[in-house]
Parts: structure tokens; sequence; C-alpha cells
């Protein structure tokens, strides 16, 4: 039993991530692709750690200490609460056994008792590693200096020997804990019913529990101090808010309680003894009826006969290519869920400008500096949305129907990149200028609105433009090769960017709304650099018989030169692109 749990426990650890989804080239290993996201919560726990060493109280009286250090207590809980939340939504279809696991290890003599302790086992290691990764520097650097306004350089060294160290990885473990616990009783109660009733609510669920985390993490008032956690007003606030019972918790543990954090450290124990027991329940109670119905019962069902035909969009392949790209993202809950973290991002930066308060609307402006913020909120969402339709564009709906498209002649370059541009324009452009379109008509002064959809559609053509770039792929149909690109910079550089090209620029357009030559200058900029990036991805589309990409390749280490004896091709190619290499 403990071989088989062993080996067990490895497979599903690292099938937390869907391999069915990689390249070849990847070795059907997702290596990558972890250390990839490692590194970026380690990023984050680096600089959190280097803010712990900043952190300077000694000027602070013993009132502003502590409030300092609740605030930091409690963002440090809601952050590690809110990783927990997205590594929940991300591994919710690996926390169950689907139909591939039932039929492979049910003939085999494994026991239910030895598939659940690997299942538990696996999932548990990839929560302790979410938890300790994201607070590996800030666990280190931050006990020592919330302990005492001014820390000796031994309790820097030595953070191991305070309480407070103690009491920090303890809060962290267990508010990460009570959340996990959570989605995994709603998930086990949800299994209890019919498989078809529960394919069509695990969807909606994993999607209900995505906004609720990302909406409360950015829009919860900020209570952290001892007047608002006393204020009568505030209780009942704080009793649907888990994050700052926690906060209580971390000052119990620490010795230092406090008339306003002993009720919220109850209800933090209360809490977490209630999830724990409340998931053990659901759980196994899921693994000894979900994995017959599994099995017995089916997981696609026909679906109901429409009385309308879709629509055409131009040329047979267009047509083809558009309306599998809408099929496919309406039916694939993980290609859903991936744009719905997209758009959560655009959300959240959208929240943090709102907060920091309208930029300068320039002297001539007709509209008070508040008509600011709508337009960086517009054309952020429009960069992320279009940004997350492209990225999910690249990630297979199923690898094995891709003979579908190979058998088929299609061919790569003009036609094959207007079909995607076209879906590109549908499905991640069309519904955010639509919804524009609709708020600035019936607030904004027609004239005004106008101008700035008129704007906002040429920004989003070249947005879409600059997306396409070298794109010779059919949406949901090529392998996918992780660590390919460097996501940590490549976010964070983007989102800068993007930030600071919006508080510049959303000043300007409302500045040029109420002036016609400089609106005229601004549009004229604006479609002279889609017109150009059309032209680049239109004579890079034309080059030498473009081919439809199937599979996402690594860089060849040794670049085939294409020479060949006496001009005739060999019989088998030696370079990795089909082409031969000199020897």
């Amino acid at each position: 039993m403990k071989l088989q749990v062993r080996v067990l426990y490895r497979e599903f650890l690292l099938r937390l991530v869907d391999l069915e989804l990689l390249s070849p080239d990847a070795m059907g290993d997702a290596d990558k692709l972890r250390g990839r996201i490692a590194g970026f919560l380690g990023f984050f726990s680096l600089y959190l750690g280097l803010a712990g060493l900043l952190f300077d109280g000694r000027n602070m009286s013993p009132a502003a200490f502590r409030i300092a250090g609740w605030g930091v207590e409690h963002f440090l809980i809601s952050t590690t609460m809110l990783i927990v939340g997205l590594f929940a939504v991300f591994s919710w279809d690996s926390t169950f056994p689907d139909l591939r696991d039932v039929l492979v290890l049910a003939p085999l003599p494994i026991r239910t008792p030895t598939f659940f302790l690997a299942k538990v086992a696996a999932v548990g290691t990839g929560l302790a590693l979410a938890i300790g990764v994201f607070n590996a520097g800030p666990g280190l650097t931050f006990p020592a200096s919330l302990s005492s306004p001014n820390p000796s350089f031994r309790d820097m060294l030595l953070p191991f020997a305070h309480r407070t160290f103690i009491a920090y990885w303890v809060t962290m473990a267990a508010a990460g804990t009570f959340l996990f616990c959570c989605v995994l009783s709603l998930q086990g109660f949800a299994a209890l019913l019919p498989r078809r009733v529960f394919l069509r609510v695990s969807a909606l669920l994993q999607l209900a529990a995505f906004c609720a985390f990302a909406t409360t993490y950015f829009l919860e008032p900020s209570l952290a101090t001892p007047a608002a956690l006393g204020a009568p007003g505030n209780q009942r606030c704080l009793a649907w808010l888990p994050d700052y019972w926690f906060l209580g918790l971390f000052q119990q543990l620490n010795g230092t309680p406090t008339p306003e954090t002993v009720p919220l450290a109850y209800r933090a124990w209360i809490g977490l003894a209630a999830a724990a027991v409340t998931t053990a329940a659901a759980y196994g109670i899921c693994y000894v009826h979900t994995l017959r119905k599994v099995a017995e019962e089916p997981g696609i069902v026909a679906g109901a006969r429409r009385f309308f035909r879709a629509p055409r969009f131009g040329t047979p392949v267009r047509t083809a290519i558009v309306q599998f790209s809408i099929r496919a993202l309406a039916r694939s809950r993980h290609h859903r869920i991936i744009l719905a973290f997209y758009l959560g991002i655009g959300f959240a930066l959208t929240i943090l400008l709102s907060r920091l308060g309208p930029g300068p609307a320039g002297p001539h402006a007709p509209l008070p500096p508040a008509n600011f913020m709508p337009i960086i909120s517009d054309i952020m969402i429009l960069c992320f949305w279009v940004v997350g339709t492209r990225i999910i564009f690249t990630l297979p709906l199923d690898l094995r129907a891709n003979w579908v498209f190979r058998i088929m002649p299609l061919r790569g370059g003009r036609a094959l990149v207007s079909a995607t541009r076209f879906s590109l324009y549908l499905l991640g452009w069309l519904p955010v200028w639509a919804v524009s379109a609709a708020w600035f008509l019936s607030s904004w002064p027609l004239r005004m609105a106008v101008g700035h959809l008129v704007a906002f559609g040429l920004m989003g053509a070249l947005l879409v433009e600059l997306c396409l770039y070298r794109f010779q792929k059919i949406p949901f149909t090529c392998s996918w090769l992780p660590g390919k690109s460097n996501i940590l910079f490549a976010f964070g550089g983007f989102s800068l960017l993007l930030m600071l090209l919006l508080i510049k620029g959303a000043g300007f357009e409302l500045y040029a709304l109420s002036n016609p030559r400089q609106y005229l200058a601004m549009t004229a900029i604006l479609i002279a650099a889609a017109a150009a990036t059309r032209w680049q991805a239109a004579r890079l589309d034309s080059g030498d018989e473009p081919i439809v990409q199937f599979e996402e390749e690594e860089r060849p280490v040794l670049q085939g030169l294409g020479l060949f004896r006496d001009g005739v091709l060999p019989a088998e190619p030696a370079g990795p692109q089909g082409s031969g290499c000199s020897r």
C-alpha cells in the first residue's frame, strides 16, 4: 500500500496541471510551468521580504506602530488567502477523480482509501508549496520587524527564535487551509448531484469562486485599526470577512491580544474547525459515491436541437475557424477561467488607479476631472480582454481532435490570419466596444461619446494587429509549450507600461475631445499606427509558403542552412524543422 500511495501521489502531483495540453517538446512534463509559477510567487516574496527589512518603527509611537503592524499583517494574510483561492480555482478539476482515473485504476488491485490518501497528499503538497513559496520572504523578515519597534541585529539574523515567527506561519497555514477547505467542501457537496448536473454546476461554481475571491480582495473595506475593529457598525461586516478573523488569531498566538481581536480569534478557530470537519465529510462521502458515478453516468449529453443556423463569415475557411473559436470558448470552462483571470487583473488595476484619485484632465476640458477614470477603465479592460483572448487562443481545446484540421487542405498566410483576426475582433474587441458604447452614449454628451468610441475602436484595432504578429495558428488547436516566454517580466513590464501610458494618454484624449485639431491629430496617429501594423503583418504573411502550426516547438540549438547535395532533397530531413543540416 505504501508503494501504491507513493506512485499515485507522484502522478497526481504532476497532474495538478493538465498535461494533455502540453507540446511534445515539453516531454509530457510541466516542470517549466511549475518553475515559472514558483518564480512569479518568489518574485513577490523577495520584494515583500526586502520591504520587511526596510520596515522602520523606531520613529513611531506605540499606537502608530501597532496600527502599521496590523495593516501589514492583514495585507499578508489577505494576499495569502487570495493565492490559495486562485490555486483552488485552477486546480478545481484535479482535486477529484475524473473518468480517466477511474478507467485506468479501477481494474487494478487498488483500494479506495489508497486512492483517497494519494489524492489528498498531492493536493496538500500543492497547497503547502503555494503558501510556503509566497511567504518565504516576508515570513523571515516581518516577524522580527513586527515584534519590536527597534529589533536588534541578532533578532534579524535569528527570526526562528521569535514567538512572532511561529505565530506568523501558523496563521498563514491556518488561513490558507480554511479557504481551501471551504472550496473543497463546496465542490464535494456539489459532486453528490447527478454527474450531468454536477458538470454544468461545477463550471458556474468555479467562476463564482474566482469572482468572489478577486472582488473581496480588492473591494473589502480597510478595517485593520483598533477603532474600526471595535466599532459596533462594523461587526456585521467583520462576520463575513475571514481574513480579519485570522488577524485576530495572529494577535492571540503572538501574545498580544486586545479586546477588539479576541472575538475575531474565536471566530477563526471555530471557522477552521467547522471547515475541516465539513471538508472531511464531503470529501470522504464524495469519494465513496463519485467513483461509481464517474464510470456509470455519462458526462456529456447530446445538446438540444436548435432551429437556427450559425451565421457565415465570408469564405468557408473563415466561417469554419470563426465558428470553431466561438464554440470552443463557449464550451470550455478552462479557457473561460483563464480569460476571467486576466479580466480580474484588469479590474484590479482599474480599482487601484481609481483609489489613487483622478489625474489632471486639462485646463480646457468641459467635463470635470471625474470623467478621467472612465477612459482609463475602458482602455484597461480592453487591453486585458484582448490580450487574454489572444493568450487562450494558444491553449488547445483537445489535442487529440486536431486531426480534423490536419487532414484538411489548410494553408497559413493571409487567409488563416484573416480568419484568426476576425475571431479576435469578435471575441475580444467587439464585447468591450459594445458595452463601452452603451455606457458612454447614455452618460456622456453625444459628440464626446462618439469621439471617444471612434478613438477607442482605433486603439482596439491597433492592439489586435499587435497581438497577431507572426500568428500562424488556428485558435484552440496548437499544443502549448510552457516556459517559452518569461511570464514574470512580460506581465510586470506590460502592466507597468500600460498604467504609465494610460495615465498620460487618457488625459490627452480627454483634452483632445474638446479640441478638434488635437482630436484629428490623435485619430490620424492611431490610423497610421494601425495601418502600418496591418501592412507589416500582411508582408510577413505573404512569405515563403507559411504553414499552419499545430505543435509548439523549442528553437533548435543547431540551425539548418538548407544546403543540399546537387540540389536534391534528402530522403530523411536532418534538421529539426524539416530542413537538411550541413555535415
